[in-house]
């Protein structure tokens, strides 16, 4: 089974955060192409905030763009699915169904295209509650299964 990874779980793989070790166990990921912006953006807004030193960050950012691109001897960990035309007008309808922002509606339309592919693609992972709450509604199993704590957690901001 392969997974669908927001932004958010894909933090987790660089960063020390609760949850971590649930992202860390997958094997088979898919991403949106919106990650390669977006996890770059919250990995030096830690840095801002002073929850990495610049070196940090610029490892951790160069680790994921390893993960991303792949490198001279290594492939690519994850499957990267551009924003076409479609999956935006999905994306715009999902905003309106699901009540979703903008970067969360191309999260999940990408999710459904990736899913419309790879029917072996059934969990989904986030961290944003309300993303969470829509992927449910649309039939993914979720990644962790349970937050735990009551408070909304949002996806990384840049």
């Amino acid at each position: 089974m392969s997974t669908f990874a927001d932004s958010s779980a894909l933090v987790k793989l660089y960063a020390d955060e609760a949850g971590d070790e649930d992202i860390r166990a997958l094997v088979t990921v898919a991403v949106a192409e919106l990650a390669r912006v977006e996890v770059p953006a919250a990995l030096w807004r830690k840095q801002r905030m002073g929850e990495l030193s610049v070196g940090d960050a610029r490892l951790l950012t160069a680790d994921f763009e390893a993960d991303y691109f792949g490198t001279g001897t290594e492939p690519p960990r994850f499957v990267a699915v551009a924003a076409t035309g479609s999956l935006l007008d999905e994306a715009a309808a999902l905003c309106a169904s699901h009540g979703l922002r903008a970067d969360d509606a191309v999260q999940l339309s990408t999710a459904l295209a990736v899913r419309r592919t790879d029917e072996s693609c059934a969990a989904f992972a986030a961290f944003d509650r309300p993303l969470r709450a829509a992927a449910a509604a649309e039939g993914f199993d979720l990644v962790p299964p349970d937050l735990g704590s009551p408070w909304a957690i949002r996806g990384p901001a840049g």
